[in-house]
């Protein structure tokens, strides 16, 4: 093979087209072999003209990548390091209680009666008090209100909805009522297309999903 030096930036477009070519060029459209003595294969696929060239064209799937944010200020960049460490923490957890959730919903869907089905929430209730308490005890307001967001996003529903569908109004409006006296609401909804600080917490999970934190 010989390698030559390329000044132009148009041949330089056309051996990059050429090698995507050779990487993605797969079989759009394979038939069968007609019979056991005439194998034959027929590939098809769509194809584009570039400057008087026939260039094979695929349709690739969406490939996102993030990187951690660089901050031109020194306060902007602590507070997305903060706000990093705060998902890094809460993340995890809002994955327990979806898992807990599903565990919870699939067992009762096997009790016989509502008697049943409210003894069980109480021991889950406690279960869950007895073992996230002392963990919440430790957290910040703003580590919080990050799960608040988190669980909605894993659950598909507010904190409060998810409380009001286990465990009855009363006690939903009870926590809510104590979440509001420090500033923070379980009704509070996860929306990465209109928040900023929701877009940052979602490129923040899909690092942590793909090991880059």
């Amino acid at each position: 093979m010989i390698f030559a030096r390329i000044d132009n930036f148009a041949d330089m477009k056309r051996i990059i087209i050429l090698l995507l070519t050779m990487v993605l060029c797969v079989p759009a459209f394979c038939t069968e072999p007609e019979d056991d003595d005439k194998q034959k294969r027929v590939l098809v696929a769509l194809a584009t003209i570039i400057d008087g060239d026939t260039v094979p064209t695929f349709e690739m799937m969406e490939v996102t990548i993030y990187g951690k944010r660089i901050y031109p200020t020194a306060r902007k960049q602590r507070k997305y390091d903060k706000l990093t460490r705060n998902v890094q923490k809460m993340y995890p957890i809002a994955l327990e209680v979806k898992a807990i959730l599903v565990e919870t919903y699939l067992y009762m869907q096997t009790l016989q009666d509502d008697k049943a089905r409210e003894e069980h929430l109480e021991k889950v209730e406690k279960g869950v008090w007895d073992q996230y308490y002392p963990i919440m005890k430790r957290c910040t307001l703003s580590q919080g209100k990050i799960l608040i967001k988190l669980i909605d996003r894993e659950c598909n529903q507010t904190s409060f909805d998810l409380i009001k569908a286990f465990i009855g109004g009363f006690k939903a409006r009870f926590y809510q009522s104590f979440a509001a006296l420090f500033g923070a609401s379980l009704k509070k909804e996860y929306d990465p297309q209109h928040d900023d600080e929701d877009a940052m917490i979602e490129e923040i999970i899909w690092m942590i999903d793909n090991d880059m934190l």
